[in-house]
């Protein structure tokens, strides 16, 4: 497995890292989105000192019919040098627990990895033929279904700032989706850049 610095990456203001897996075959790269989650998601109340009662179940599946996606949900938190977890396999998708959990007020966030390794596609290899007005669903341990519709879809650079991805001070309820896409930088080893969509609960 080639790890290639956050430096190679997207290095920028506020601080988390997503590793996702190339076009390249066998070959996984790190790039980075944000710096220092943890200290992101403490100073905007993502992580409260004590969790309230929480009515909205676990996330357990995601489904978007329009690119024929129907998966588990798998969940990463943030490592000890402060960047997301990342997808262990290129079939899954995950969760950033820390965050809110979809349907609750907040960004949730989830990530899928992109490209191809040993012939095989990615999980979100399909993400970016999503259109304004798609619609998304969660289920939940609860047994309950969170309806979302796609609001925005967003491609960042290198030097973008990239906040809005993870913390919004509205109080509604939003799930943003995250991948690569772009060129494929061979010097480098990273994507040119980050594909978000952005969906709200409806």
């Amino acid at each position: 497995m080639l790890l290639v610095a956050a430096s190679a990456g997207f290095v920028i203001s506020a601080g988390l890292i997503f590793y996702f897996i190339s076009k390249r075959p066998v070959r996984i790269v790190s790039t980075s989105l944000i710096e220092n989650a943890g200290s992101l998601f403490q100073q905007n109340k993502a992580i409260p000192d004590k969790l309230p009662d929480i009515s909205v179940g676990k996330p357990i599946r995601l489904k978007i019919p329009e690119i024929g996606i129907d998966s588990t949900l798998g969940y990463v938190g943030i490592t000890p040098d402060g960047a997301m977890d990342m997808p262990k396999n290129q079939d899954e998708i995950v969760w950033l627990e820390v965050g809110p959990r979809p349907g609750e007020n907040g960004n949730a966030v989830i990530a899928g990895h992109y490209g191809w390794k040993d012939k095989k596609g990615s999980a979100f290899d399909n993400l970016h033929k999503l259109r304004i007005g798609d619609k998304l669903s969660i289920e939940d341990d609860k047994g309950a279904t969170i309806s979302f519709a796609v609001r925005k879809i967003r491609r960042y650079g290198p030097k973008d700032d990239t906040t809005a991805v993870f913390v919004s001070n509205d109080e509604k309820s939003h799930l943003n989706l995250v991948t690569c896409e772009g060129d494929w930088n061979e010097a480098a080893k990273t994507y040119s850049q980050r594909l978000v969509i952005f969906a709200d609960k409806e």
